[in-house]
């Protein structure tokens, strides 16, 4: 049992140590690994390209897609490296047979590469004793190099092909685990360099070519397929350039400018470069871009071979905007755009891919140029206005770009001198970018108007429109792209209620609160504003009762109202936003679809902009759920208005009371003077003694004398039993209260008492 345990500590110690050491390579051979167990043991499933021999382990966005490149790539069982077949059985259930390097070239069916390592004497190295690893073509590889080339090497095979052979090996034994990404070599000829490229997507490169089939181990080394046959390469990127005749313009422009080729192309880079006529006509085309930028955005600062891209993926460049990389078939594509003439030519420091189109970044283009093709009506109508003329040379703009959808047939067919001025509202007097909008900013409009600018977790709106992904900046200016027109508001939140219509009710409410004032002055306000239909059925009786108890009633009030700006669109979706109100309790505010819910609660109208806030509207009263109601008449009308919760009932605990009342008395026995506010919702029971406070008069102080027990009764409402309400009695409990809200107390007693009937003495 002991050397069992022992054994298998062993064997998760190895696994552990395998998974260490793996490398993205042999993840990606792992996973083929997993979706061939099906077909036997150490089957790999592979696709191959349609029409094409190249194949690939692919990565699990390539697999499922079911294409390589945009091709339609088909699914192929093979073994995994280092196995093979046995007749009569599934699978490949027998490790391949090792040899050394020269033995093993046979075993991967490298036949050219192995005679030609018999004709040029390299046999004798890799067929004896030491260690090397072999980056062998395959015979594909060699039967696609040029014809001369190869006559070349066959014709001087003591020399040429020795050496050229002798470029693909290195004198160590290197996996795939061992070749890092960004790894330079010395080869066993003339110790000249190769550059091994490791990619996420398991791709393993070295001077641009594919290894095809890895880490087939051999007793003095290790043999790596490859799909191409590889050559010294000793010019840099600078000198590659100026030895180009179809790059010579590119060379002279660095030089015009006194840019320094070793600052832009050191470490291993890739670069993008145009043939003569494409660069001369985007240098005439744009004196004023940025040379120093155009150059940048060709430039990466990692090399990017054409075996390695098997999808769109985007890189950024030195000049700090992002491009797209990606492949069609055979061919590369740069932003989308098949521009790629000429592929891989490798250099010592770097990688160069001919292209037969301009790449201008956006930091080069005017602010006009920046406008695309999901804004090109706004472009447009601001060259047809007038509006490009306004934006002089040599000064700063931000364009705020609406989508190509918002320009409706309504939009279209306005007054042209009053589209003028709504596009004036799109246009800013000063470039602002993204990172340098900020909430509660106002930004001049070229129309001399002042934008308010909103910002959210996941949005940035400016007035009621609110921006989409792809904001851009120029030369001279900057691009934001919004989803609408922007409204300037004219009137504060009170008049667009008042001019409304709907809202005479809620805006009486107001009033009796105390409240009105809030909708009038300045600030950054939300109100979920109910309309008159949330108060249907409301009698006279009703409103009284509702505008009697003004605290009550700005407590309602209040809870429709938000410090701040919360725009639809600035709301995050599919999530409850909690949006703080000024009573102190949140609103749930649900955004879906371009529509949200409030409490539940659906909102038919939103983003009514005003001069000091935001107006939505909602149909009915809206109340905080877990805010309960002392008074039962207001308890009833709220339960009336209100159906989408079940308001709840001013409760005391028995122990919280006997706490508050032990407390109260406690005070009152160290201080004589002192007494307590008594809240307005208490009853009293019986006629207590009161006295006038000397140090202050405006105060009354009621000791509140009860000699009878609890007394229980239950509650109906509408028939059926509610609660139980329980009547507590107290001995000597004093407080203190106005004279007014004395006689009110007094009158819920008894409707014809006042405080001279009681206390004749009493002043007023």
């Amino acid at each position: 049992m002991k050397l069992l345990f022992v054994a298998s500590l062993t064997l998760l110690t190895l696994s552990y140590l395998d998974q260490v050491d793996s490398s993205a390579y042999d993840k990606i051979v792992y996973h083929s690994r997993i979706r061939a167990k099906k077909q036997g043991p150490n089957m790999c499933a592979l696709q191959q390209v349609m029409g094409t021999k190249k194949k690939y382990f692919s990565t699990c966005r390539n697999w499922y897609k079911g294409t390589i490149c945009g091709k339609k790539a088909v699914v192929l069982y093979e073994c995994c490296p280092g196995y093979m077949e046995l007749e009569g059985m599934r699978g490949c259930p027998a490790a391949s047979p090792i040899d050394n390097v020269y033995g093993t070239l046979g075993l991967l069916k490298a036949d050219i590469t192995k005679r030609y390592s018999d004709i040029s004497k390299i046999k004798e190295e890799i067929d004896g004793s030491g260690t090397y690893t072999m980056f062998a073509p395959t015979d594909d590889a060699w039967d696609q190099l040029d014809g001369t080339a190869r006559k070349a090497l066959e014709g001087n095979v003591n020399n040429e092909l020795y050496n050229a052979l002798h470029y693909h090996m290195v004198n160590k034994r290197l996996l795939t685990k061992d070749l890092k990404n960004d790894l330079k070599l010395e080869s066993m000829h003339n110790n000249q360099g190769l550059h091994i490229n490791h990619y996420s997507n398991g791709i393993v490169t070295v001077n641009c070519a594919r290894i095809i089939h890895a880490n087939q181990v051999a007793t003095n080394g290790v043999v790596h397929l490859i799909d191409r046959v590889i050559s010294a390469v000793g010019s840099t990127i600078k000198e590659v350039i100026n030895s180009n005749e179809e790059l010579g313009s590119l060379s002279v422009c660095i030089i015009l400018y006194s840019l320094s080729l070793n600052s832009l192309f050191e470490g291993h880079s890739s670069i993008y470069c145009e043939r003569n006529t494409v660069y001369y006509s985007c240098h005439v085309k744009n004196l004023v871009c940025s040379i120093n930028s155009f150059l940048k955005y060709h430039l990466l600062n990692s090399m990017q071979c054409s075996e390695a891209i098997m999808s769109g993926s985007v890189y950024e460049t030195l000049e700090g905007s992002n491009i797209e990389i990606g492949c069609d078939g055979d061919s590369l594509t740069v932003n989308g755009i098949k521009m790629v003439l000429k592929k891989d030519i490798v250099t010592s420091n770097g990688v160069i891919h001919l292209i037969d189109q301009v790449l201008m970044p956006d930091s080069a283009k005017q602010v006009t140029e920046l406008v695309g093709g999901s804004q090109s009506t706004f472009g447009d109508m601001v060259s047809e206005l007038g509006l490009s003329a306004a934006m002089g040379a040599g000064t700063q703009y931000t364009l705020l770009a609406p989508l190509n959808g918002v320009f409706t047939e309504e939009v279209m067919s306005m007054d042209q001198r009053l589209l003028k001025i709504i596009l004036e509202n799109h246009i800013l007097k000063l470039k602002v970018t993204l990172s340098e909008l900020y909430n509660g900013q106002l930004l001049e409009t070229l129309g001399g108007n002042f934008l308010r600018v909103f910002i959210y977790r996941t949005a940035v709106c400016i007035e009621n429109a609110c921006m989409v992904r792809g904001s851009k900046e120029g030369s001279n200016g900057a691009l934001h792209l919004l989803t609408s027109l922007i409204k300037m508001p004219k009137t504060t939140m009170y008049e667009l209620l008042e001019a409304d219509g709907r809202f005479t009710v809620f805006l009486s409410l107001m009033e009796s609160a105390g409240l009105t004032e809030l909708l009038k002055q300045e600030g950054a306000y939300t109100v979920f504003a109910p309309t008159d239909d949330a108060f249907d059925g409301l009698t006279e009786e009703d409103m009284t009762l509702l505008t009697n108890d003004v605290n009550a009633l700005r407590t309602i009030l209040l809870y429709h109202f938000s410090k701040g700006v919360f725009l639809n669109g600035g709301l995050e979706g599919g999530v409850t936003n909690m949006i703080k109100t000024i009573q102190g309790n949140n609103l749930q505010v649900l955004s879906v679809n371009n529509s949200i819910q409030v409490n539940s609660v659906n909102v038919p109208s939103t983003d009514l902009m005003a001069s000091n806030g935001v107006v939505h509207v909602v149909k009915t009263l809206l109340y905080p759920g877990d805010l309960p109601v002392g008074r039962e008449e207001l308890l009833l009308l709220l339960r009336r208005l209100i159906k989408y919760i079940q308001i709840k009932v001013q409760r005391i605990q028995r122990t919280q009371l006997k706490e508050r009342v032990n407390s109260q008395k406690s005070q009152a026995t160290k201080s004589p003077g002192h007494c307590s506010l008594l809240n307005s919702s208490l009853i009293l029971s019986t006629v207590p003694e009161v006295k006038v406070i000397e140090t202050d008069p405006s105060l009354i102080k009621v000791t509140r004398v009860i000699e009878r027990q609890p007394t229980v009764t239950k509650v109906t409402i509408e028939g059926e039993p509610k609660f139980t309400k329980v009547t507590r009695v107290i001995e000597n409990f004093p407080f203190c209260l106005t004279a007014t809200k004395l006689h009110v107390l007094l009158q819920k007693r008894s409707p014809s008492s006042n405080l001279q009937s009681y206390w004749p003495t009493l002043s007023n």
